[in-house]
């Protein structure tokens, strides 16, 4: 390990030198791809440098503990098994930087959120959802956009899909796909008895261009009116969008701009998430070993997550982890949950790497 932290060092300093050559500065898009080189491999560098300084330390002590002065080796003596601690934890961290990056932990996401079992009550907590990923995206300076919507009477979703757009997008959102299940007792409910539903949650990869080719002719393309609940949003013009991929049969429609130009843009957008994300699978099965290393990057038909609102309890049935602060979290307050999902990943990926 630390013969390839050398090297990358060697590197990352070579990388730096290159962003201060006239040629490398004079090319737009060579030195943005140097640039971003560059600064993927800091973390790994700076906790290296920092291993290599307490390693030092460590050869520093071990050369005091000859010295006459018995004040002086007693010190050292003290010091020896405090730095050895903080080179196990450097070790350790480095470990999980070393691991192969998801290429698309940087990509912008779409979501969807469903309506499963549970009727009117699921429907509300689709809007509960959507709402836990608006703050959250708020408190990370992420921009929500809603892209289609099919509203209920009392202000649920049946189904709403948005796009999440920022840094670092998808390698916070990718642990949510799955059924979210969530117990209470619904406001329509006159016994007070607790009720159990469930919605699904889909994060796809926001898909380039470069990565997902697809052809006009492969397309069917309808038009129609936008239609909302209580009549609300009705446009007199036919301006929501239906496309059809014709070789897989995925069907996307849009209807929440009074732009058809709009919503068939933002149907195609979504449209290329899914086959991009049917083409990732694809490969993933192929290369059993890619997939074991990717666990948890979400099976929406898994059940992920149980938000029981009478106990104030969010329980993750993936990892085992229950926290008691369930309306703080559908406030936005996710950052220990994401953390404590992606830690569990990275240990698994590290088990996978050493088989």
């Amino acid at each position: 390990m630390l013969e390839k932290l050398n090297q990358i060092e060697k590197h990352y300093e070579e990388l730096a030198v290159q962003l201060a050559d006239p040629e490398v500065l004079s090319d737009r898009q060579r030195f943005q791809k140097v640039a971003k080189e560059h600064k993927d491999l800091e973390d790994v560098v700076e906790t290296y440098r920092r291993l290599k300084g307490v390693d030092q330390e460590l050869e520093d002590n071990n050369l005091l503990m000859k010295e006459s002065d018995p004040d002086i080796r007693e010190m050292a003596k003290e010091e020896i098994p405090i730095l050895k601690e903080k080179r196990e934890a450097l070790i350790e961290e480095l470990k999980v930087l070393l691991l192969p990056r998801d290429p698309n932990d940087e990509k912008n996401v779409i979501v969807e959120i469903r309506a499963g079992t549970g009727g009117e009550e699921a429907a509300l907590f689709v809007a509960d959802l959507f709402r836990m990923y608006g703050y959250y995206a708020e408190a990370n300076r992420w921009t929500v956009e809603v892209m289609n919507s099919n509203s209920t009477e009392l202000g649920g979703f049946k189904e709403i899909v948005f796009g999440l757009t920022g840094k670092d997008v998808f390698s916070k959102m990718k642990y949510e796909s799955g059924v979210h299940r969530v117990q209470r007792v619904p406001d329509t409910e006159s016994q007070g008895r607790i009720h159990t539903s469930a919605v699904t949650v889909a994060v796809l990869v926001e898909a380039e261009d470069v990565e997902v080719e697809v052809r006009e002719e492969d397309l069917r393309i309808d038009v129609y009116r936008s239609q909302g609940a209580g009549g609300q949003h009705v446009n007199t013009t036919d301006s929501a969008v239906r496309i059809t991929h014709i070789p897989t049969g995925l069907v996307v429609s849009c209807q929440d701009e009074r732009s058809q130009i709009k919503n068939r843009s933002r149907a195609m957008k979504i449209l290329k998430a899914r086959l991009y994300e049917i083409e990732q699978q694809r490969q993933q099965q192929e290369e059993a070993s890619l997939r074991k290393s990717m666990v948890g990057s979400g099976d929406r038909s898994e059940r992920i997550r149980t938000y029981n609102f009478p106990q104030g309890r969010l329980s993750d049935h993936r990892i085992g982890l229950t926290l008691y602060k369930l309306q703080a979290i559908l406030m936005g307050d996710m950052e220990e949950l994401v953390v404590s999902l992606r830690t569990f990943y990275q240990a698994e990926a590290l088990k996978q790497s050493h088989q």
